[in-house]
Protein backbone atom coordinates (compact mmCIF):
# COMPACT_ATOMS: atom_id res chain seq x y z
CA UNK A 1 0.00 0.00 0.00
CA UNK A 2 1.13 3.34 -1.05
CA UNK A 3 2.11 5.85 1.84
CA UNK A 4 -0.29 8.68 0.12
CA UNK A 5 -3.15 5.90 1.12
CA UNK A 6 -2.82 6.42 4.60
CA UNK A 7 -4.47 10.04 4.67
CA UNK A 8 -7.97 10.14 5.24
CA UNK A 9 -10.15 13.52 6.34
CA UNK A 10 -10.49 12.09 9.12
CA UNK A 11 -8.87 9.89 11.92
CA UNK A 12 -10.34 6.51 11.70
CA UNK A 13 -9.77 4.82 15.45
CA UNK A 14 -11.37 1.75 15.51
CA UNK A 15 -11.35 3.26 19.54
CA UNK A 16 -14.81 5.55 18.64
CA UNK A 17 -16.93 2.51 18.66
CA UNK A 18 -16.34 1.22 22.11
CA UNK A 19 -16.25 4.69 23.33
CA UNK A 20 -19.67 5.82 21.91
CA UNK A 21 -20.90 2.49 23.76
CA UNK A 22 -19.51 4.01 26.66
CA UNK A 23 -21.24 7.49 25.98
CA UNK A 24 -24.74 5.94 25.52
CA UNK A 25 -24.35 4.18 29.07
CA UNK A 26 -23.73 7.78 30.17
CA UNK A 27 -26.12 9.02 28.62
CA UNK A 28 -29.00 6.81 30.44
CA UNK A 29 -27.05 7.62 33.81
CA UNK A 30 -27.37 11.53 32.70
CA UNK A 31 -30.98 11.70 32.40
CA UNK A 32 -31.19 9.74 35.41
CA UNK A 33 -29.27 12.24 37.78
CA UNK A 34 -31.31 14.75 35.61
CA UNK A 35 -34.48 13.49 37.54
CA UNK A 36 -33.09 13.59 40.82
CA UNK A 37 -31.98 16.82 40.76
CA UNK A 38 -35.56 18.02 39.41
CA UNK A 39 -37.36 15.68 42.42
CA UNK A 40 -34.72 17.20 44.50
CA UNK A 41 -35.34 20.62 44.07
CA UNK A 42 -38.88 20.14 43.80
CA UNK A 43 -38.86 18.48 47.30
CA UNK A 44 -36.48 21.15 49.07
CA UNK A 45 -38.99 24.11 47.47
CA UNK A 46 -42.12 22.50 48.89
CA UNK A 47 -39.90 21.63 52.63
CA UNK A 48 -38.36 25.25 52.65
CA UNK A 49 -41.78 27.40 51.26
CA UNK A 50 -44.86 25.09 52.40
CA UNK A 51 -43.28 23.11 55.32
CA UNK A 52 -44.59 19.84 53.25
CA UNK A 53 -42.64 16.65 52.22
CA UNK A 54 -43.09 16.17 48.60
CA UNK A 55 -41.62 16.28 45.05
CA UNK A 56 -44.62 18.21 43.59
CA UNK A 57 -43.89 20.62 41.38
CA UNK A 58 -44.47 24.71 43.26
CA UNK A 59 -43.57 27.86 42.28
CA UNK A 60 -41.83 29.45 45.29
CA UNK A 61 -43.69 32.75 44.58
CA UNK A 62 -46.91 30.72 45.92
CA UNK A 63 -46.02 30.60 49.33
CA UNK A 64 -47.28 32.36 52.13
CA UNK A 65 -44.62 33.15 54.38
CA UNK A 66 -45.10 36.60 54.87
CA UNK A 67 -41.90 38.14 55.86
CA UNK A 68 -40.73 34.72 57.20
CA UNK A 69 -39.86 34.01 53.24
CA UNK A 70 -36.36 36.03 53.89
CA UNK A 71 -34.88 33.94 56.03
CA UNK A 72 -35.50 30.74 53.62
CA UNK A 73 -32.95 31.48 51.55
CA UNK A 74 -30.48 32.42 54.40
CA UNK A 75 -30.96 28.96 56.00
CA UNK A 76 -30.07 27.74 51.94
CA UNK A 77 -27.17 29.67 52.20
CA UNK A 78 -25.60 28.37 55.52
CA UNK A 79 -26.37 24.89 54.46
CA UNK A 80 -24.72 25.24 51.35
CA UNK A 81 -21.61 27.01 53.45
CA UNK A 82 -21.27 23.88 55.21
CA UNK A 83 -21.70 21.67 52.27
CA UNK A 84 -18.71 23.85 50.85
CA UNK A 85 -16.65 24.07 53.39
CA UNK A 86 -16.38 20.63 54.99
CA UNK A 87 -17.34 18.91 51.57
CA UNK A 88 -15.64 20.34 48.31
CA UNK A 89 -14.76 23.61 47.38
CA UNK A 90 -15.79 22.12 44.08
CA UNK A 91 -19.40 23.16 44.38
CA UNK A 92 -19.31 26.65 44.73
CA UNK A 93 -20.01 28.20 41.19
CA UNK A 94 -22.40 28.05 38.27
CA UNK A 95 -20.93 24.48 37.25
CA UNK A 96 -20.19 25.37 33.27
CA UNK A 97 -16.48 26.95 34.40
CA UNK A 98 -15.37 24.30 37.14
CA UNK A 99 -16.21 21.49 33.97
CA UNK A 100 -14.02 23.72 31.46
CA UNK A 101 -11.05 24.00 34.54
CA UNK A 102 -11.67 19.86 34.55
CA UNK A 103 -11.21 19.16 30.94
CA UNK A 104 -8.46 21.74 30.95
CA UNK A 105 -5.86 21.33 33.46
CA UNK A 106 -7.21 18.44 35.50
CA UNK A 107 -7.12 15.45 32.82
CA UNK A 108 -10.65 15.38 33.26
CA UNK A 109 -10.84 14.00 36.32
CA UNK A 110 -13.74 14.76 38.67
CA UNK A 111 -14.35 13.51 42.04
CA UNK A 112 -17.07 11.12 43.54
CA UNK A 113 -17.68 14.14 46.26
CA UNK A 114 -18.71 16.39 43.62
CA UNK A 115 -21.29 14.19 42.08
CA UNK A 116 -23.20 13.64 45.03
CA UNK A 117 -22.42 17.31 46.91
CA UNK A 118 -23.00 19.45 43.64
CA UNK A 119 -26.54 18.55 43.23
CA UNK A 120 -27.38 18.56 46.59
CA UNK A 121 -26.23 21.68 47.22
CA UNK A 122 -27.52 23.18 43.75
CA UNK A 123 -30.54 21.58 44.87
CA UNK A 124 -30.94 23.23 48.53
CA UNK A 125 -29.88 26.33 46.90
CA UNK A 126 -32.67 26.60 43.82
CA UNK A 127 -34.87 25.05 46.58
CA UNK A 128 -34.55 28.11 49.07
CA UNK A 129 -35.47 30.36 46.13
CA UNK A 130 -32.64 30.76 45.04
CA UNK A 131 -32.76 32.83 41.33
CA UNK A 132 -30.70 29.68 39.48
CA UNK A 133 -31.36 27.32 36.86
CA UNK A 134 -30.25 23.64 36.94
CA UNK A 135 -28.63 23.35 33.93
CA UNK A 136 -24.96 24.02 35.62
CA UNK A 137 -25.55 21.90 38.38
CA UNK A 138 -26.49 18.76 35.76
CA UNK A 139 -23.94 20.29 33.22
CA UNK A 140 -21.04 20.11 36.03
CA UNK A 141 -22.70 16.65 38.00
CA UNK A 142 -23.37 14.98 34.61
CA UNK A 143 -19.87 15.68 33.48
CA UNK A 144 -18.58 13.68 37.16
CA UNK A 145 -20.61 11.06 36.19
CA UNK A 146 -18.74 10.80 32.62
CA UNK A 147 -15.36 11.36 34.41
CA UNK A 148 -15.88 8.52 37.16
CA UNK A 149 -17.61 5.64 34.65
CA UNK A 150 -14.34 6.85 32.57
CA UNK A 151 -11.86 6.37 35.47
CA UNK A 152 -13.06 2.85 35.44
CA UNK A 153 -11.58 2.11 32.19
CA UNK A 154 -8.27 2.06 30.16
CA UNK A 155 -8.83 5.23 28.21
CA UNK A 156 -6.66 8.25 27.32
CA UNK A 157 -7.18 11.73 28.75
CA UNK A 158 -8.84 12.41 25.35
CA UNK A 159 -11.44 10.05 25.52
CA UNK A 160 -11.64 10.95 29.13
CA UNK A 161 -12.65 13.95 28.72
CA UNK A 162 -14.99 13.16 25.63
CA UNK A 163 -17.27 10.88 28.25
CA UNK A 164 -17.16 13.72 30.80
CA UNK A 165 -18.93 16.35 28.51
CA UNK A 166 -21.12 13.55 27.16
CA UNK A 167 -22.12 13.18 30.73
CA UNK A 168 -22.53 16.72 31.29
CA UNK A 169 -24.35 17.93 27.68
CA UNK A 170 -26.84 14.60 28.28
CA UNK A 171 -28.07 16.22 31.19
CA UNK A 172 -28.66 19.43 29.67
CA UNK A 173 -30.82 17.75 26.97
CA UNK A 174 -32.41 15.51 29.42
CA UNK A 175 -33.41 18.80 31.63
CA UNK A 176 -34.45 21.06 28.47
CA UNK A 177 -35.17 18.89 25.85
CA UNK A 178 -32.40 20.51 23.34
CA UNK A 179 -29.90 17.66 22.02
CA UNK A 180 -29.05 19.54 19.18
CA UNK A 181 -28.23 22.55 21.54
CA UNK A 182 -26.55 20.72 23.92
CA UNK A 183 -24.43 19.22 21.29
CA UNK A 184 -23.28 22.71 19.99
CA UNK A 185 -22.34 23.52 23.48
CA UNK A 186 -20.21 20.96 23.58
CA UNK A 187 -18.64 21.94 20.57
CA UNK A 188 -18.67 25.90 21.33
CA UNK A 189 -17.83 25.44 24.82
CA UNK A 190 -16.37 22.19 25.96
CA UNK A 191 -14.57 20.16 23.59
CA UNK A 192 -12.16 21.91 22.24
CA UNK A 193 -12.19 20.69 19.45
CA UNK A 194 -13.97 19.14 16.79
CA UNK A 195 -13.46 15.64 15.63
CA UNK A 196 -15.01 12.35 15.09
CA UNK A 197 -13.68 10.99 18.09
CA UNK A 198 -15.22 13.27 20.33
CA UNK A 199 -18.13 14.34 18.25
CA UNK A 200 -19.96 10.76 17.60
CA UNK A 201 -19.75 9.91 21.54
CA UNK A 202 -21.13 13.09 22.56
CA UNK A 203 -23.75 13.10 19.61
CA UNK A 204 -24.99 9.62 20.72
CA UNK A 205 -25.21 10.44 24.27
CA UNK A 206 -27.70 13.22 23.66
CA UNK A 207 -29.69 11.01 21.64
CA UNK A 208 -30.04 8.90 24.01
CA UNK A 209 -30.95 11.47 26.83
CA UNK A 210 -33.62 12.85 24.15
CA UNK A 211 -35.13 9.70 23.71
CA UNK A 212 -35.16 8.58 26.89
CA UNK A 213 -36.60 12.59 28.53
CA UNK A 214 -40.44 11.58 27.76
CA UNK A 215 -40.24 9.09 30.44
CA UNK A 216 -39.20 11.50 33.15
CA UNK A 217 -41.18 14.78 32.22
CA UNK A 218 -43.62 16.19 29.53
CA UNK A 219 -42.16 15.66 26.16
CA UNK A 220 -43.32 18.93 24.55
CA UNK A 221 -41.03 22.16 24.13
CA UNK A 222 -40.46 23.86 27.36
CA UNK A 223 -41.86 27.33 25.98
CA UNK A 224 -43.88 26.68 23.08
CA UNK A 225 -44.73 29.56 20.31
CA UNK A 226 -45.00 30.64 16.76
CA UNK A 227 -44.32 34.32 15.29
CA UNK A 228 -45.52 35.60 12.41
CA UNK A 229 -42.75 36.45 9.20
CA UNK A 230 -40.73 39.70 9.95
CA UNK A 231 -40.56 42.42 7.08
CA UNK A 232 -37.08 43.38 5.38
CA UNK A 233 -37.01 46.35 8.20
CA UNK A 234 -36.73 43.83 10.87
CA UNK A 235 -33.11 43.74 10.02
CA UNK A 236 -32.33 46.86 11.71
CA UNK A 237 -34.22 45.76 14.74
CA UNK A 238 -31.98 42.86 14.92
CA UNK A 239 -28.83 44.74 15.26
CA UNK A 240 -30.03 47.55 17.63
CA UNK A 241 -31.45 44.38 19.50
CA UNK A 242 -27.76 42.35 19.11
CA UNK A 243 -26.20 45.44 20.17
CA UNK A 244 -28.27 46.23 23.38
CA UNK A 245 -28.34 42.47 24.20
CA UNK A 246 -24.29 42.38 23.92
CA UNK A 247 -24.63 45.74 26.09
CA UNK A 248 -26.45 43.52 28.63
CA UNK A 249 -24.36 40.83 29.07
CA UNK A 250 -21.16 43.10 29.41
CA UNK A 251 -22.89 44.57 32.12
CA UNK A 252 -23.99 41.77 33.85
CA UNK A 253 -20.35 40.00 33.44
CA UNK A 254 -18.84 43.21 34.64
CA UNK A 255 -21.32 43.45 37.82
CA UNK A 256 -21.14 39.76 38.80
CA UNK A 257 -16.98 40.04 39.01
CA UNK A 258 -17.15 43.40 41.25
CA UNK A 259 -19.84 42.01 43.36
CA UNK A 260 -17.35 38.67 43.48
CA UNK A 261 -14.48 41.01 44.65
CA UNK A 262 -16.78 43.05 46.93
CA UNK A 263 -17.13 39.38 48.85
CA UNK A 264 -13.46 39.00 48.79
CA UNK A 265 -13.22 42.07 50.94
CA UNK A 266 -14.97 40.79 53.30
CA UNK A 267 -13.89 39.41 57.12
CA UNK A 268 -15.54 36.62 57.42
CA UNK A 269 -14.68 33.16 56.07
CA UNK A 270 -16.06 32.77 52.33
CA UNK A 271 -17.88 29.75 53.89
CA UNK A 272 -20.61 32.92 54.80
CA UNK A 273 -20.64 34.48 52.16
CA UNK A 274 -23.41 32.27 50.77
CA UNK A 275 -25.85 33.30 53.53
CA UNK A 276 -25.43 36.95 52.93
CA UNK A 277 -26.24 36.71 49.06
CA UNK A 278 -29.00 34.14 50.79
CA UNK A 279 -30.20 37.22 52.80
CA UNK A 280 -30.13 39.62 49.43
CA UNK A 281 -32.29 36.61 47.70
CA UNK A 282 -34.85 36.68 50.36
CA UNK A 283 -35.27 40.71 50.45
CA UNK A 284 -35.42 40.98 47.22
CA UNK A 285 -37.77 37.89 46.90
CA UNK A 286 -39.88 39.32 49.68
CA UNK A 287 -40.61 42.71 46.97
CA UNK A 288 -40.84 40.44 43.81
CA UNK A 289 -41.93 36.60 45.40
CA UNK A 290 -41.46 35.93 40.90
CA UNK A 291 -37.74 36.47 41.07
CA UNK A 292 -37.63 33.68 43.37
CA UNK A 293 -36.58 29.99 42.25
CA UNK A 294 -35.85 29.15 38.39
CA UNK A 295 -38.90 30.89 36.84
CA UNK A 296 -39.74 29.08 33.85
CA UNK A 297 -43.40 30.54 34.53
CA UNK A 298 -41.90 33.59 34.46
CA UNK A 299 -40.18 33.03 31.18
CA UNK A 300 -42.73 31.74 29.84
CA UNK A 301 -44.74 34.51 30.71
CA UNK A 302 -42.25 37.04 28.99
CA UNK A 303 -42.52 35.25 25.61
CA UNK A 304 -45.78 35.36 25.72
CA UNK A 305 -46.12 38.91 26.16
CA UNK A 306 -48.38 38.31 29.64
CA UNK A 307 -46.75 40.77 31.58
CA UNK A 308 -47.34 44.48 31.49
CA UNK A 309 -44.20 46.92 31.07
CA UNK A 310 -44.11 48.29 34.73
CA UNK A 311 -44.19 44.69 35.96
CA UNK A 312 -41.24 43.51 33.76
CA UNK A 313 -39.11 46.57 34.93
CA UNK A 314 -39.65 45.63 38.39
CA UNK A 315 -39.22 42.11 38.19
CA UNK A 316 -35.95 42.30 35.73
CA UNK A 317 -34.77 44.53 38.29
CA UNK A 318 -34.98 42.11 41.62
CA UNK A 319 -33.88 39.26 39.38
CA UNK A 320 -30.83 40.95 38.25
CA UNK A 321 -29.83 42.15 41.67
CA UNK A 322 -30.26 39.10 43.85
CA UNK A 323 -29.29 36.62 41.02
CA UNK A 324 -25.61 38.68 40.81
CA UNK A 325 -25.23 39.29 44.98
CA UNK A 326 -26.50 35.13 45.36
CA UNK A 327 -23.82 34.03 42.39
CA UNK A 328 -21.10 36.24 43.46
CA UNK A 329 -21.16 34.85 47.00
CA UNK A 330 -20.31 31.61 45.40
CA UNK A 331 -23.31 29.77 45.91
CA UNK A 332 -24.13 26.74 43.70
CA UNK A 333 -26.71 27.55 40.58
CA UNK A 334 -26.67 27.44 36.50
CA UNK A 335 -26.84 30.82 34.53
CA UNK A 336 -28.70 29.80 31.69
CA UNK A 337 -32.12 30.15 33.45
CA UNK A 338 -31.56 33.69 34.71
CA UNK A 339 -30.47 34.62 31.72
CA UNK A 340 -32.98 33.77 29.51
CA UNK A 341 -35.72 35.65 31.77
CA UNK A 342 -33.69 38.66 31.56
CA UNK A 343 -32.93 38.43 27.82
CA UNK A 344 -36.80 38.03 26.91
CA UNK A 345 -37.49 40.79 29.65
CA UNK A 346 -35.22 43.05 27.33
CA UNK A 347 -36.85 41.93 24.34
CA UNK A 348 -40.26 42.83 25.98
CA UNK A 349 -39.55 46.03 27.09
CA UNK A 350 -38.01 46.84 23.11
CA UNK A 351 -40.48 44.91 21.13
CA UNK A 352 -42.68 47.99 20.93
CA UNK A 353 -40.97 49.82 19.51
CA UNK A 354 -38.47 47.44 17.20
CA UNK A 355 -40.13 47.62 13.46
CA UNK A 356 -40.71 44.98 11.33
CA UNK A 357 -42.28 41.97 13.42
CA UNK A 358 -45.10 41.75 15.79
CA UNK A 359 -44.31 42.44 19.71
CA UNK A 360 -44.00 39.24 20.62
CA UNK A 361 -40.92 38.15 18.86
CA UNK A 362 -38.68 40.10 20.61
CA UNK A 363 -38.61 38.54 23.92
CA UNK A 364 -37.53 35.18 21.86
CA UNK A 365 -34.96 37.03 19.86
CA UNK A 366 -33.39 38.96 22.47
CA UNK A 367 -33.45 36.11 25.17
CA UNK A 368 -31.23 34.05 22.76
CA UNK A 369 -28.77 37.17 21.69
CA UNK A 370 -27.96 37.86 25.39
CA UNK A 371 -27.22 34.15 26.11
CA UNK A 372 -25.09 33.97 23.00
CA UNK A 373 -23.18 37.07 23.79
CA UNK A 374 -22.85 36.26 27.25
CA UNK A 375 -21.52 32.52 26.53
CA UNK A 376 -19.57 33.22 23.05
CA UNK A 377 -22.10 30.55 21.57
CA UNK A 378 -23.72 32.34 19.10
CA UNK A 379 -24.91 28.97 16.95
CA UNK A 380 -25.70 27.10 20.50
CA UNK A 381 -27.66 29.83 21.08
CA UNK A 382 -29.51 29.87 17.84
CA UNK A 383 -30.41 26.72 17.98
CA UNK A 384 -31.39 26.04 21.73
CA UNK A 385 -33.80 29.20 21.06
CA UNK A 386 -35.59 27.29 18.27
CA UNK A 387 -35.82 23.89 20.39
CA UNK A 388 -37.48 25.49 23.16
CA UNK A 389 -39.66 26.88 21.28
CA UNK A 390 -39.93 25.00 18.22
CA UNK A 391 -40.62 28.84 16.64
CA UNK A 392 -38.93 28.23 13.11
CA UNK A 393 -39.90 31.72 11.76
CA UNK A 394 -37.73 33.52 14.39
CA UNK A 395 -34.88 30.99 13.32
CA UNK A 396 -33.27 33.99 11.16
CA UNK A 397 -33.61 37.09 13.15
CA UNK A 398 -32.31 34.98 16.04
CA UNK A 399 -29.56 34.10 14.51
CA UNK A 400 -28.75 37.49 13.29
CA UNK A 401 -29.12 39.48 17.21
CA UNK A 402 -27.21 36.36 18.29
CA UNK A 403 -24.50 37.10 16.13
CA UNK A 404 -24.27 40.77 16.23
CA UNK A 405 -24.20 40.29 20.20
CA UNK A 406 -21.63 37.85 20.01
CA UNK A 407 -19.41 40.20 18.18
CA UNK A 408 -20.22 43.54 20.58
CA UNK A 409 -18.58 41.06 23.40
CA UNK A 410 -16.14 39.51 21.26
CA UNK A 411 -14.70 43.32 20.63
CA UNK A 412 -15.50 44.57 24.13
CA UNK A 413 -15.05 41.91 26.73
CA UNK A 414 -11.63 40.51 26.74
CA UNK A 415 -13.12 36.95 28.01
CA UNK A 416 -16.92 35.41 28.70
CA UNK A 417 -18.87 35.33 32.37
CA UNK A 418 -17.42 31.63 31.86
CA UNK A 419 -13.69 31.96 30.95
CA UNK A 420 -13.04 35.41 33.81
CA UNK A 421 -13.41 32.95 36.74
CA UNK A 422 -10.69 30.64 35.33
CA UNK A 423 -8.74 33.36 34.15
CA UNK A 424 -8.92 34.96 37.68
CA UNK A 425 -6.93 31.24 38.93
CA UNK A 426 -3.89 32.42 36.84
CA UNK A 427 -5.84 30.20 33.79
CA UNK A 428 -5.94 31.43 30.55
CA UNK A 429 -8.17 30.20 28.24
CA UNK A 430 -7.75 30.31 24.11
CA UNK A 431 -10.94 29.93 22.61
CA UNK A 432 -10.66 29.97 19.15
CA UNK A 433 -10.95 27.01 16.81
CA UNK A 434 -8.78 26.43 13.57
CA UNK A 435 -6.75 23.95 11.95
CA UNK A 436 -3.52 23.24 13.32
CA UNK A 437 -1.06 24.04 10.04
CA UNK A 438 0.84 21.04 11.11
CA UNK A 439 -2.89 19.13 10.19
CA UNK A 440 -3.27 20.26 7.03
CA UNK A 441 0.39 19.75 5.85
CA UNK A 442 1.96 15.83 5.06
CA UNK A 443 5.76 14.98 5.81
CA UNK A 444 6.37 14.89 1.50
CA UNK A 445 5.93 18.36 1.25
CA UNK A 446 7.78 19.69 4.03
CA UNK A 447 10.74 16.90 4.03
CA UNK A 448 14.27 16.64 3.14
CA UNK A 449 13.85 14.29 -0.20
CA UNK A 450 17.55 14.29 -0.77
CA UNK A 451 18.78 12.80 2.41
CA UNK A 452 22.48 11.99 2.93
CA UNK A 453 22.59 8.34 4.28
CA UNK A 454 25.23 6.46 6.05
CA UNK A 455 25.80 3.03 4.59
CA UNK A 456 25.48 0.42 7.37
CA UNK A 457 28.69 -1.69 6.30
CA UNK A 458 30.83 1.57 6.92
CA UNK A 459 33.30 1.83 9.71
CA UNK A 460 32.26 4.16 12.59
CA UNK A 461 35.69 5.28 12.46
CA UNK A 462 35.49 6.56 9.03
CA UNK A 463 31.84 7.55 9.07
CA UNK A 464 33.00 9.69 12.79
CA UNK A 465 35.83 11.60 10.06
CA UNK A 466 33.58 11.66 7.19
CA UNK A 467 29.95 12.50 8.66
CA UNK A 468 30.88 13.98 12.38
CA UNK A 469 34.06 15.90 11.52
CA UNK A 470 34.34 19.85 11.51
CA UNK A 471 32.32 19.79 7.61
CA UNK A 472 29.20 18.48 9.93
CA UNK A 473 26.13 19.39 8.23
CA UNK A 474 23.07 17.64 10.36
CA UNK A 475 23.27 16.19 14.04
CA UNK A 476 22.18 12.36 12.70
CA UNK A 477 22.23 10.73 9.58
CA UNK A 478 19.97 7.72 8.91
CA UNK A 479 21.81 4.66 7.92
CA UNK A 480 20.47 2.05 5.29
CA UNK A 481 21.12 -1.38 4.68
CA UNK A 482 20.16 -2.40 1.39
CA UNK A 483 18.12 0.80 0.81
CA UNK A 484 16.38 -0.23 3.66
CA UNK A 485 16.36 2.39 7.06
CA UNK A 486 17.85 0.65 10.02
CA UNK A 487 18.11 3.78 12.41
CA UNK A 488 19.36 7.37 13.22
CA UNK A 489 23.26 7.65 14.42
CA UNK A 490 24.71 10.83 15.99
CA UNK A 491 28.02 11.75 17.38
CA UNK A 492 26.92 10.87 21.17
CA UNK A 493 25.90 7.30 20.34
CA UNK A 494 29.26 6.70 17.86
CA UNK A 495 30.92 7.75 20.64
CA UNK A 496 29.40 5.83 23.35
CA UNK A 497 29.59 2.96 21.63
CA UNK A 498 33.65 3.16 21.93
CA UNK A 499 34.28 0.79 18.93
CA UNK A 500 36.23 2.64 15.80
CA UNK A 501 36.58 -0.58 14.26
CA UNK A 502 33.00 -1.68 13.82
CA UNK A 503 30.50 -1.57 11.18
CA UNK A 504 27.98 0.91 11.70
CA UNK A 505 25.08 -1.73 11.33
CA UNK A 506 26.61 -3.55 14.62
CA UNK A 507 26.00 -0.07 17.15
CA UNK A 508 21.95 -1.23 16.03
CA UNK A 509 20.11 -3.15 17.76
CA UNK A 510 16.93 -5.72 16.28
CA UNK A 511 14.25 -3.20 17.05
CA UNK A 512 12.43 -1.86 14.26
CA UNK A 513 13.91 2.03 13.46
CA UNK A 514 11.08 4.83 14.71
CA UNK A 515 10.47 5.95 11.57
CA UNK A 516 7.98 8.72 9.41
CA UNK A 517 6.34 7.85 6.31
CA UNK A 518 5.69 10.42 3.82
CA UNK A 519 1.89 10.88 3.72
CA UNK A 520 1.80 10.80 7.51
CA UNK A 521 0.80 14.39 9.03
CA UNK A 522 3.27 16.78 10.70
CA UNK A 523 1.14 16.96 13.80
CA UNK A 524 1.52 12.96 13.82
CA UNK A 525 5.39 13.40 13.31
CA UNK A 526 5.93 15.91 15.22
CA UNK A 527 4.01 14.58 18.44
CA UNK A 528 6.48 11.32 17.49
CA UNK A 529 9.67 13.91 17.57
CA UNK A 530 8.57 14.98 21.19
CA UNK A 531 7.39 11.60 22.74
CA UNK A 532 11.01 10.15 21.62
CA UNK A 533 13.39 13.63 22.27
CA UNK A 534 14.38 13.35 18.71
CA UNK A 535 15.83 15.94 16.68
CA UNK A 536 15.31 14.07 13.07
CA UNK A 537 13.58 11.43 11.89
CA UNK A 538 13.73 9.31 8.70
CA UNK A 539 10.95 9.35 6.17
CA UNK A 540 10.45 5.83 4.57
CA UNK A 541 7.88 4.76 1.49
CA UNK A 542 6.45 2.57 3.33
CA UNK A 543 6.62 0.39 6.86
CA UNK A 544 7.11 -3.27 5.19
CA UNK A 545 9.85 -2.16 2.78
CA UNK A 546 11.28 1.24 5.01
CA UNK A 547 13.01 2.58 1.68
CA UNK A 548 14.42 6.17 2.34
CA UNK A 549 12.99 9.03 0.55
CA UNK A 550 13.99 11.75 2.72
CA UNK A 551 14.66 12.90 6.09
CA UNK A 552 12.34 15.83 8.23
CA UNK A 553 13.57 17.85 11.21
CA UNK A 554 12.17 19.91 13.85
CA UNK A 555 13.01 22.81 12.20
CA UNK A 556 11.65 21.29 9.02
CA UNK A 557 7.84 20.96 10.79
CA UNK A 558 7.98 24.85 11.16
CA UNK A 559 7.66 25.24 6.97
CA UNK A 560 4.00 24.66 7.31
CA UNK A 561 3.01 27.37 9.73
CA UNK A 562 4.79 30.00 6.89
CA UNK A 563 1.34 29.16 4.59
CA UNK A 564 -0.79 30.06 7.69
CA UNK A 565 1.20 33.56 8.70
CA UNK A 566 0.80 34.11 4.66
CA UNK A 567 -3.01 33.53 5.06
CA UNK A 568 -3.23 35.62 8.78
CA UNK A 569 -0.91 38.09 7.71
CA UNK A 570 0.07 39.10 4.02
CA UNK A 571 -2.90 41.02 2.42
CA UNK A 572 -2.95 41.22 -1.82
CA UNK A 573 -5.14 42.65 -4.07
CA UNK A 574 -5.86 41.07 -7.36
CA UNK A 575 -7.98 43.32 -9.05
CA UNK A 576 -8.81 46.46 -9.13
CA UNK A 577 -12.14 47.66 -8.52
CA UNK A 578 -12.93 50.24 -12.20
CA UNK A 579 -15.91 51.77 -13.86
CA UNK A 580 -14.35 51.25 -17.53
CA UNK A 581 -13.77 48.06 -19.08
CA UNK A 582 -11.23 50.08 -21.27
CA UNK A 583 -9.39 53.52 -21.72
CA UNK A 584 -11.63 56.01 -22.09
CA UNK A 585 -11.82 57.91 -26.15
Amino acid sequence: MSSYDIRRDFNGDARLIPIAAIAAVIGVLSTGTAWLLLRAIHLFTNLFFFRTLSDAFHTPAAHTLGAWVIAVPVIGGVAIGLIARYGSEQIRGHGIPEAIEAILFNRSAMSPRVAVLKPLASAIAIGSGGPFGAEGPIIMTGGAVGSLIAQHFHVSGAERKTLLVAGAVAGMTAIFGTPIAALLLAVELLLFELRPRSLLPVAVACAVAGFLRPLIMDASPLFPQQSQPMLPIALLSCLIAGVLCGALAWLLSTALYRVEDGFHKLPLHWMWWPAIGGLAVGIGGYLQPRALGVGYDVISDLLQNHLAAGVVVGLLLAKAVIWLLALGSGTSGGVLAPLLMLGAGVGALLGPYLPGGAPSAWPLVCMAATLGGMMRAPIMATVFAYELTHDAQALLPVLTASAVAYGFTVIVMHRSILTEKIARRGRHIYREYGIDPLERHSIDEVMNAEPVAIEAEALAADVLASHFGAAQRHRAYPVTLQGAVIGMLDRAALAAAGRPAARVRELFGVNAPIVALRGETCRTVAIRLAVHGLERIPVVADAASRELVGVVSRSDLIKSTLILHDEENARHRFRRLSLWRGKPE
